[in-house]
């Protein structure tokens, strides 16, 4: 049964940082009630399936796999839960792949925490609700105006990590800048965007941010 949305929705809250997790559930403080949490596909699965939770705030790329795939996996076991992704990434692949997996929103993670709130408790009443740059993305796929079938075999050869650090990048963001949004170390950062550059057989910054910008990433 679902909670009385009006009131207090119940979620569980799925993202590889802890860290981050923390933060919303300051950010979220008394507007819900977080039922557990998750940090991976495999136990994303289980803790929606154990709570059967109103809303599953969702990122879309974790150990394991995707956000799509826990939306899939989860099926008909958790059936009045609803997803609401909450992701550092805005590319239109990931926003079309997601919402085509089944789930009700897709907001970025530079959302306040009383705008999540409320995206939560519409999700939670049935609404789509997504980031407004998101929305033109999901109305020119389902009207057939993009092809997001296809693969981009470059983009394929990058982990789901070093796509969060590519788009960072490419959008002139400091190191330092993009460890801070990722939750992770400058070091890191740096051995990312390397091998984002050796993938692509790139040379440098600039580079990128034109490879990026050719495919919409940016």
């Amino acid at each position: 049964m679902m909670s009385d949305v009006k009131t207090v929705p119940t979620v569980v809250l799925v993202d590889d940082h802890r860290m981050f997790r923390t933060g919303v559930r300051t950010e979220l403080g008394d507007r819900v009630r977080i039922l557990g949490e998750a940090e991976d596909v495999d136990s994303a699965v289980a803790v929606i399936v154990q709570n059967q939770p109103d809303v599953v705030l969702l990122d879309v790329h974790l150990p394991g796999g995707n956000g799509p795939e826990v939306i899939k996996r989860v099926g008909e076991s958790a059936p009045d839960t609803r997803f609401l992704a909450l992701s550092v990434s805005d590319a239109a692949e990931d926003v079309i792949a997601t919402i085509r997996a089944g789930a009700r929103g897709y907001v970025t993670k530079s959302i306040s925490g009383p705008e999540l709130a409320d995206a939560v408790r519409q999700v939670a009443a049935g609404d789509a609700v997504f980031s407004p740059r998101l929305a033109g993305f999901v109305l020119d796929a389902f009207a057939g105006s993009v092809e997001v079938a296809e693969i981009d075999e470059e983009l394929d050869r990058l982990t789901p990590r070093e796509r969060d650090v590519m788009r960072l990048i490419a959008r002139g963001y400091t190191y330092r800048e993009a460890a801070s949004e990722l939750f992770l170390s400058i070091k890191t950062i740096e051995t990312h965007v390397s091998s984002v550059l050796r993938k692509l057989q790139l040379s440098n910054r600039n580079e990128l941010a034109r490879w990026a910008s050719d495919r919409r990433l940016t």
